[in-house]
């Protein structure tokens, strides 16, 4: 029986928010190279946007060389990616001691460039997310690396207790603190019709789970489709507080 051929597309949007004087949010894809990337940098000054710009870049430069130059599984690209932007990070921040302690989350994707294969990687460090919406319904697809979410995991603390708890932005991994980084890397089966969406906790912290499905449920069609489910779902989490910056990428496989 033939396979039928995976398409994908995708659109993001940015926004600072309405209480952060800049945006530390960055994001990259290249639909032809299979890679989607989403960070949210921290750090004095502007080393937050330093960071992420820079996890972004490597990133990119790193998985588009070594697919134009090779045939390399995905996941060994996905790791080599994840040490390349830490690296890169972590080098440039111990020459300048402005730009000291700055790092970033990372959520992303790398997809198998043959169009008939229907499996692709999802990467992450931090508590950046990515979700998978499949016929209607959202499921979470990676685990925050928080303080909260550790203390959830180990009964500690409930899921209401986590989302009010004044400890809910400290995260326990970060690219770019340390030398090296440990990154989580989960293998995804997909189908036509699957909806990713990689964002900044700018959104996750405004909207629920149910929020978030509701609007990615939004009718909505044509070549700008994704570009308006992006927008809508920053403005629903600006209207919500907008209390730090908002990033969402959607990827659609059809």
């Amino acid at each position: 029986m033939a396979t039928a051929v995976l398409r994908y597309t995708a659109a993001a949007l940015t926004d600072r928010g309405r209480k952060r004087a800049s945006n530390e949010d960055a994001f990259g894809f290249s639909v032809e190279h299979g890679v989607y990337v989403v960070c949210d940098g921290m750090g004095g000054a502007a080393a937050g946007e330093i960071a992420s710009s820079l996890a972004v870049d490597e990133v990119l430069r790193l998985v588009t060389e070594r697919r134009e130059a090779e045939c390399i599984p995905v996941q060994v690209l996905a790791e080599e990616a994840v040490q390349a932007a830490n690296q890169a990070i972590h080098s440039r921040s111990r020459r300048s001691a402005r730009l000291s302690g700055m790092g970033t989350t990372l959520v992303g994707i790398l997809s198998c460039l043959v169009e008939e294969e229907p499996r692709l990687w999802i990467l992450n460090v931090g508590d950046s997310r990515c979700y998978l919406q499949r016929r209607g319904r959202i499921q979470l697809c990676t685990q925050d690396h928080s303080l909260v979410e550790e203390q959830v995991r180990m009964g500690r603390m409930t899921r209401a207790e986590a989302t009010r708890s004044p400890l809910r932005n400290v995260i326990t991994r970060a690219l770019g603190t340390q030398p090296n980084i440990t990154a989580d890397f989960v293998e995804a089966e997909v189908e036509p019709g699957d909806l990713f969406l990689l964002c900044s906790d700018g959104l996750t912290r405004e909207l629920s789970d149910q929020q978030i499905e509701a609007i990615l449920n939004t009718p909505v069609s044509g070549p700008e489709a994704l570009d308006e489910l992006c927008g809508l779902l920053i403005r629903q989490a600006n209207k919500a507080g907008g209390h730090d910056n908002i990033t969402c990428m959607l990827v659609r496989i059809d």
